[in-house]
């Protein structure tokens, strides 16, 4: 008896040892957990059901703990259902017997769900406003994870889970209306720190990467750091308004491609505001055309079609609380070739300061103003150092252009919005023209003044800037509101080819931006003085009187006429409201040629007055000229020469350089001399051999543009009351008797 029980143990003990490894190692599938799995599910959230299959059970000892595994399980809320592969977890038999919650964790392994189901479902055990946003901004897409739950003895879950899984084809809407779409990547989250790995997005055509994002949470706010990248990419001006509109909204950008690396930290808080923000960027601009207008650059450099090419640039960008600095060298194309440029752009909160330095060995530059030219073949450079305040003045510290021994020279030059001179503390310039002539001139800022001084310099086409200029208001209307005395001492200046004056000196003073009074005095290389002054009286009018004793270099400037020799030079102008009325005197001079007065007196068949004066050249006594101004429109009330040759009385406008509307007569000096009776008839050639068979001279009309003028001439055989009783003034005035002819 005692040798059978003792077998019959034996045998129970084998079997129920062959039971206990086939539990632990194979398990049995039944469906008598279902109800408690569903119930202890139930339990953590009353609004989430579980729909099962069989559950595998197997036995583990070593933890007096049954484990239970399901697969297909559907975990049913808000008629929306999350589709696992397979759920496993292990049960306490000590807690089944004490009747206490036996589940402290849970292994889940998904199937491929709708992420904003996901995100619902993660809501209905802890719901937040972050999960509220993102589930309006996140669309599409899928997930798949592995989650390993941990329960607390509550039933409730312990902060210490991890999840790991991938994100594939996700959405985010941005606020603007734009989209972040084919965003995938794996992820990694553990208690209060989250990692993302091999992210992938596209937005609006360039793909970005990211190998590594961690997100660690500090209970009121997140830190997130990480790197992205952006293959080469075409950027469009759409896509750069994004970030910077207003910045953005005049500039014409076009063809921008370019590639990124990108580290970056920041803390963003509960309401999603960010602080700390560091980024550093290492960005490969392969390409840009940025548009630019010519109006403000034409005078500096005239062969360039509108756009500046970047090319090849290597930048890098630094951003920090406040502070953003930009570091670039590449190459930048303006008409035919390109060179090299490099720059530094810092932005400290509201202070932007900046410098750059532009090669411009294959540039063509020309300074008009100034009869500075440089050609392809010779090396320059362009440095430019300056800084920039919100709502406030542009100021440049420096600008220097260098070319060879050329050099321009700026300091603390400040312009206002409308980039006008607020002011400026230093103009060096030290350079040879195109004419070959050395020019060396330096404008100083003196407490509330400038003084300009020179021991040579070349003002040739300064100074028809100034006369033929379209521009009015001078160096004005650079300026705002300047009111300051400017103190001119030049040793030696040119104002035409070889004609200059020594020791220029002049005293002018601006007040709010209009020229008040002037007093400039000079001598020519002959010792002739020249004398000019501007003074504004009690009527706002300001009067102008120069006086020359030679007045061939001032004519010359006017191109039209040829061989002008000697003569003195009397102007008187009063000026007021923007309309001047002139008058202008030249005595005792002598032309060469003039092609409008010659074709007239051949037109007239006045041959031998014509050949004098394209020849010899004709003197005359003195010349008048009454006209008015007003912007661009020269009104000549008359215009009366007279000579021995000939005189001329003339009338009309000339408005700018589109339009010459001009009449007049021009007489022999014989006829007159005939007319007034003290000297006798020339001959035959002019009056003929019978009384009536000459003509008194020619009257004549010039029109057309300035560069095609038309001349209609008509012989004419009395005279006008005005042309006889300008004459007659003319003569008495001289002191000469008029005598009646017999």
């Amino acid at each position: 008896m005692l040798r059978t029980l003792t077998k019959f143990l034996l045998y129970l003990i084998v079997l129920l040892g062959l039971l206990i490894g086939y539990l632990s190692v194979f398990g049995i599938e039944t469906n008598s957990f279902n109800k408690l799995i569903k119930k202890e599910v139930s339990k953590s959230n009353e609004n989430v059901n579980a729909k099962l299959e069989n559950v595998k059970i197997l036995l583990n000892l070593s933890r007096f703990s049954i484990n239970l595994q399901a697969s297909d399980v559907d975990l049913l809320f808000e008629n929306k259902i999350i589709k696992l592969k397979n759920i496993s977890t292990n049960y306490s038999l000590k807690s089944f017997i004490n009747r206490e919650f036996g589940i402290k964790n849970v292994f889940i392994s998904t199937k491929d769900n709708n992420l904003n189901d996901i995100i619902s479902f993660i809501r209905v055990y802890k719901n937040s406003a972050q999960l509220i946003i993102l589930d309006k901004v996140l669309s599409k897409g899928s997930l798949k994870a592995n989650l390993e739950i941990n329960f607390k003895n509550d039933g409730n879950i312990d902060e210490n889970y991890k999840i790991e899984g991938k994100i594939k084809g996700v959405q985010i809407n941005l606020l603007n209306k734009n989209k972040i779409s084919k965003i995938d990547f794996d992820f990694d989250i553990q208690k209060k720190k989250y990692l993302l790995k091999n992210t992938k997005a596209e937005f609006k055509g360039i793909k970005f990467s990211a190998p590594d994002i961690k997100i660690t949470d500090r209970e009121k706010s997140f830190f997130v750091e990480g790197n992205i990248n952006s293959q080469t990419g075409e950027i469009n001006k759409q896509i750069l308004s994004i970030f910077a509109k207003k910045a953005l909204e005049n500039l014409d950008i076009k063809n921008l491609k370019l590639s990124s690396e990108n580290n970056f930290s920041f803390i963003i808080n509960k309401k999603f505001k960010i602080s700390d923000l560091l980024i550093k960027s290492k960005i490969d601009l392969k390409n840009s055309d940025f548009k630019i207008n010519l109006e403000k650059i034409k005078k500096i450099h005239t062969k360039n079609d509108g756009y500046v090419n970047f090319k090849d640039h290597k930048i890098q960008l630094d951003i920090a609380e406040n502070k953003i600095v930009i570091k670039g060298e590449g190459k930048y194309l303006l008409d035919k070739e390109s060179e090299k440029i490099s720059y530094v752009v810092s932005n400290l909160k509201e202070k932007l300061e900046f410098n750059t330095k532009l090669d411009l060995n294959k540039k063509y530059i020309n300074l008009k103003i100034l009869d500075y030219e440089k050609d392809e073949t010779t090396n320059a450079s362009l440095f430019i150092e300056g800084e920039y305040k919100n709502n406030q003045n542009l100021k440049f510290k420096k600008i220097l252009l260098s070319q060879s021994k050329n050099s321009f020279l700026i300091n603390n030059l400040n312009l206002t919005k409308d980039f006008k001179i607020d002011y400026i503390d230093l103009i060096d310039l030290d350079f040879i023209n195109k004419n070959e002539k050395i020019s060396k001139i330096t404008l100083k800022k003196n407490k509330n003044n400038y003084e300009i001084k020179s021991k040579i310099f070349d003002s040739s086409n300064l100074l028809e800037e100034i006369l033929f200029g379209e521009d009015e208001g001078g160096i004005s209307k650079f300026f705002n509101n300047l009111n300051a005395g400017i103190k001119i001492e030049l040793d030696k200046v040119f104002i035409g080819d070889s004609d200059f004056l020594k020791n220029l000196n002049s005293e002018i003073r601006f007040r709010e931006n209009e020229l008040v009074n002037l007093d400039l005095s000079g001598t020519f290389v002959d010792n002739k003085k020249i004398n000019l002054t501007i003074r504004t009286n009690q009527n706002n009018e300001k009067i102008t009187t120069l006086f020359s004793e030679s007045a061939k270099p001032l004519v010359k400037k006017y191109k039209f006429i040829k061989g002008f020799e000697e003569g003195s030079l009397d102007f008187y102008s009063v000026k007021k409201n923007k309309i001047s009325n002139s008058k202008l005197k030249i005595v005792n001079f002598k032309l060469k040629e003039v092609p409008a007065l010659t074709k007239i007196l051949t037109l007239a068949s006045l041959q031998g007055i014509a050949d004098l004066l394209t020849g010899e050249g004709i003197r005359f006594d003195e010349f008048d000229m009454d006209f008015s101004s007003k912007k661009n429109l020269m009104t000549i009330n008359e215009i009366y020469s007279i000579g021995p040759a000939i005189s001329l009385m003339m009338e009309g406008y000339v408005q700018g350089k589109e339009l010459v509307s001009l009449k007049g007569t021009l007489v022999p000096a014989t006829t007159l001399n005939k007319f007034v009776g003290s000297i006798p008839v020339l001959g035959k050639i002019l009056v003929g051999k019978k009384t009536g068979e000459g003509v008194f001279g020619v009257s004549f009309k010039i029109k057309g543009p300035p560069k095609n003028l038309k001349t209609t001439v008509n012989p004419i055989k009395t005279l006008t009351p005005r042309f006889i009783t300008r004459t007659l003034e003319k003569i008495k005035k001289d002191g000469v008797e008029v005598k009646s002819t017999p």
